[in-house]
């Protein structure tokens, strides 16, 4: 799967869609595949302020417990309650319906700290 070039991304694979002043967070396709199969996602807080690489939410897999950190500082305006009962929307959709969170940006210039989508798929080559 292509990463989108609307997005930035960080070097824990998380992906970030800018809309506004609002952020919506997921993780990559890559992150998605490395997991497996996503069997819960431990979802925040609406209104809890979150740092830059703080830590966002837990994903499970049948593999793994993994933390999700977040791209930017904000304040969590919105969680993904469909994940609750299909948390392999991850899976499915990593970059469309498998979003996690959306955040209110605090910092606009974190977002230079983070990859460019040609910038991560070199970052990826690198580890495979």
């Amino acid at each position: 799967m292509e990463n989108p070039i609307d997005r930035k991304y960080t070097k824990e694979h998380e992906w970030i869609k800018i809309d506004g002043d609002i952020a919506i967070v997921g993780i990559t396709d890559f992150a998605q595949d490395q997991l497996t199969d996503v069997v819960f996602v431990e979802l925040p807080e609406v209104g809890k302020q979150v740092d830059q690489n703080g830590n966002l939410c837990v994903v499970e897999s049948v593999k793994s417990v993994s933390d999700i950190f977040s791209p930017i500082s904000g304040e969590i305006v919105e969680v993904n309650r469909t994940l609750e009962d299909s948390p392999a929307l991850i899976n499915n959709e990593p970059f469309e319906g498998g979003w996690i969170v959306k955040l209110k940006v605090n910092n606009e210039t974190e977002l230079d700290q983070l990859m460019t989508s040609e910038e991560y798929n070199k970052f990826l080559a690198g580890i495979e």
